[in-house]
């Protein structure tokens, strides 16, 4: 098939995945092993499970259409989406349909009923980035509806532009590790600094370099404190002071400790006049004048921020003092603003550094991105990587992402979003490519409920999914391991050769040859591929990568040169960056892109869209559901999903590595022996998590480094319900989205709200479950039937 390479396969070429560049061990066709890249001295063991997923049981071996659908045709029998037989289909057959299908909706409802934003972080390959691919696609038949913003971060997407002027800029990047280490003497860590996730980046890590630049750090005397609920978000060879504090409450901390600050005079009144807009009001608020827009209140003092954090009043006073007394970066971890009212974290983080006046010096400051992902904070010259380009989008159609419930549910319903009153469109085909909703979307069985209103999915994945196995119409995609590209990420220093290693397996075909195919049924193959192979895009990606370098003053070697050796290594730069330097030198000439050019503390534009979730200034307001709040009676423990530390998201949970880690086939939660000894529980226990959203099974292990009343569920598992495709079916397998409340941070951000969950805990007393994730679906051989048209065989 088009762009696919030829030839034998003989192992030992260099790969790259999110979590590490590698090169391949091929025996008879078949990836027997991988061995990390040469340059990477702490690589990540999620590189074992590769193989395994490659050839895993769970591989899609060909086309497949949900029976109910082929029979009835669109929408047929979609109340059984995820629990019906699948028929197997050709090639041509699965393309036909799918074009049909396209066809079909956009002329009857327009391209906006098409979906296809499909979130996922997909490959680490920058020319077979799956929805970049399908977007490029969709682009050239008309359009879509997409999404912005993302799981990971969404909330602070939208609050950042109106505060400092921007948000990637600031999520992604902060002043880098090599002046932290020269400068910081003090991290105070709000969420800690898992070392976890320091494994992974979009776009592949071949050098893992975040651990070593935190060993400097504290060899350079620094000291760390760790605000989180659990000691283990801290390494132990930080020595981090420990400030176990319940979680959704770190914005009451951060008032608390302004607080200090601002009655012991321990503030720089100096910046915040030159550099800062809206202090005064904000400060009203902080000392309960009565002045304050909000009517004032208490004072957000100590022993205010005490009884709602579980912190002593005398602890956060010291802290505040300790920040003023020492270059000071703060660090809070995107987690905190995956929260209810997730947009406040973030901006009570700013404002806080802003008083402590260190913004813009060398070790000082804020950042949100450290911890957060791996290399983040790496010293990288300032050059573009590699990207595939989309195109324009002719359908000025999109939601938050993290709203998809709600669009499917809720069409045409109006709703506000960072200013705007906007209306959810009317979905008749959802398109995924290189994501899994059932792993990022919180609350699965009302997903599930809405997954059920579009005529008609369409999914490409290589493995049987939780979202392959909720589809009509699958497509076996490739691998990685299985076609040629390059990988690349904004915070690492090379740029890698991801070398075809294997035959594709079974089927599978590439996104983009699939995507070729159905652009030449619609008349725009030309359009979609610009006669370009995979190969021909692999090149150009990287000389435009090579040409926009050079302009920046690095030269990188030919393409020939680059796919012979395996990588290319970018210089490192020459002195390390500090953010927001030039605007702190001269504020009037480095404006920040805000209304006033400053950092906002108190935002007019904010206070003028009238949020009550949301107003014009950081405030504490109280979650939906946490450990101070009513529904503590009936559910009290406060369940964490965090990210895995075995796995990317839900990538390579087939794998060994991450399958080794499970305790009776379940994921793990972890959970204070406090609280498991009154529960009757003990160390290896599979138990039943509930709420009134859902249930599920886990194995328990204990950590007495856990805050009592919380559990921690890493995100991930494969959702593996015991009745498939039915809504509150106990979920044997441990996916924390069952129980998840699926609410916007608020009208400004919605982003998604994850870690604002009660659950309540109990031994599980029945026969367990088999385990059925990595079991592909029930298979139906097709009919005989002579028609050979998709068009004929489909019902209107």
């Amino acid at each position: 098939m088009a762009g696919e390479m030829k030839g034998d396969y003989t192992g030992d070429n260099t790969h790259s995945a999110h979590w590490g560049a590698f090169r391949t061990r091929v025996e008879n066709g078949r990836l027997t092993g991988v061995t990390p890249f040469e340059k990477d001295l702490d690589a990540s063991p999620i590189l074992d499970s590769i193989p395994d997923a490659v050839h895993s049981e769970a591989r899609i071996e060909q086309p497949m259409v949900r029976k109910g659908w082929l029979e009835h045709g669109p929408g047929g029998n979609r109340e059984a989406r995820g629990g019906e037989p699948f028929v197997p289909v050709s090639w041509e057959r699965a393309l036909g349909l799918v074009a049909d299908e396209l066809e079909r909706v956009r002329s009857a409802h327009g391209n906006a009923a098409i979906y296809g934003g499909s979130y996922g972080w997909a490959s680490a390959g920058r020319f077979h980035h799956a929805p970049t691919q399908l977007q490029r696609f969709l682009n050239t038949i008309g359009g879509f509806t997409d999404d912005i913003h993302n799981y990971s971060v969404a909330a602070g997407l939208a609050i950042l532009p109106h505060v400092v002027g921007g948000s990637r800029e600031f999520i992604n990047k902060s002043s880098s590790w090599d002046g932290l280490v020269r400068h910081t003497r003090l991290m105070v860590l709000f969420g800690g600094l898992p070392m976890r996730n320091l494994q992974v980046a979009p776009g592949g890590i071949a050098q893992h370099t975040s651990s070593s630049y935190l060993k400097k750090l504290k060899q350079a005397g620094a000291a760390f404190v760790n605000i989180s609920p659990a000691r283990a978000d801290a390494a132990d060879f930080l020595e981090a002071e420990w400030l176990p504090i319940r979680p959704n409450t770190d914005t009451a901390l951060m008032l608390a400790l302004a607080h200090t600050l601002a009655t012991e005079g321990l503030h720089d009144t100096a910046f915040l006049a030159r550099c800062c807009e809206g202090y005064a009001l904000f400060e009203d608020y902080l000392l309960g004048h009565g002045k304050a827009r909000d009517g004032g209140g208490h004072p957000k003092d100590a022993e205010w921020a005490a009884a709602i954090t579980g912190i002593a009043a005398g602890s956060i006073r010291a802290l505040a003092r300790r920040m003023a007394a020492e270059r000071t970066l703060i660090n809070t971890n995107y987690a905190l603003q995956r929260g209810d009212h997730g947009e406040q974290p973030f901006w009570m983080t700013v404002v806080l550094a802003a008083m402590l006046g260190q913004i813009g010096l060398p070790g000082g400051g804020f950042a949100f991105a450290l911890g957060s992902m791996g290399n983040r904070g790496a010293p990288r010259q300032g050059i573009p990587s590699p990207a595939l380009p989309t195109g324009a989008n002719p359908v000025d159609s999109w939601i938050p992402v993290a709203r998809i419930a709600d669009m499917l549910l809720h069409p045409g319903e109006t709703y506000a979003f960072n200013g705007e009153q906007r209306v959810y469109p009317d979905i008749h085909l959802v398109y995924w490519c290189g994501g899994n909703p059932f792993h990022a979307h919180q609350d699965i069985n009302q997903l599930i409920r809405a997954w059920k209103r579009p005529e008609t999915v369409i999914v490409h994945d290589p493995w049987w999914t939780a979202t392959a196995r909720h589809a009509d119409i699958v497509l076996p995609a490739t691998t990685t391991l299985e076609r040629n590209d390059l990988g690349a990420c904004s915070d690492d220093r090379f740029i890698m050769a991801m070398k075809q290693a294997i035959p594709p397996v079974g089927g599978a075909r590439n996104d983009h040859d699939i995507f070729a195919d159905l652009a030449e049924i619609f008349g725009k193959r030309q359009a979609f591929s610009e006669g370009r192979g995979e190969l021909d895009w692999v090149r150009m990606l990287y000389d435009d990568t090579r040409q926009k370098s050079a302009t920046r003053g690095v030269e990188l070697p030919t393409f020939e040169t680059f796919w012979e050796r395996g990588y290319v290594e970018i210089p490192p730069p020459d002195a390390p960056f500090v953010a927001l330097e030039a605007f702190r030198g001269d504020p009037g000439r480095h404006r920040l892109d805000t209304p006033s050019g400053k950092i906002e503390i108190f935002s007019e534009t904010i206070a003028g869209f009238g949020y009550e979730d949301c107003p014009g200034h950081p405030v504490w307001l109280e979650p939906a559901e946490w450990l101070g709040g009513e529904g503590v009676q009936h559910y009290p423990l406060h369940l964490l999903s965090c990210q895995p530390a075995t796995r990317l998201h839900s990538q390579m949970d087939p794998g060994r590595y991450s399958r080794d880690s499970k305790i009776q086939g379940r994921e793990p939660i972890r959970m204070n022996p406090g609280d498991a000894n009154a529960r009757g529980i003990v160390d290896g226990d599979v138990v039943r998590v509930f709420n009134g959203r859902g249930a599920l099974l886990a194995g328990v292990t204990l950590d007495e480094g856990l805050l009592p009343q919380v559990v921690v569920l890493p995100t991930g598992a494969w959702y593996d319900p015991a009745d498939p495709g039915r809504e509150n079916s106990l979920e044997k397998h441990g996916n924390p989205n069952v129980l998840t409340l699926d609410k916007g941070t608020s009208k400004l951000g919605q982003g998604p709200i994850a870690q604002t969950t009660l659950v309540e805990m109990e031994k599980y007393e029945g026969e367990l479950p088999e385990i059925t994730a990595f079991v592909p679906p029930p298979k139906e051989n097709p009919q005989e039937n002579p028609k050979e048209s998709p068009k004929e065989e489909k019902s209107p």
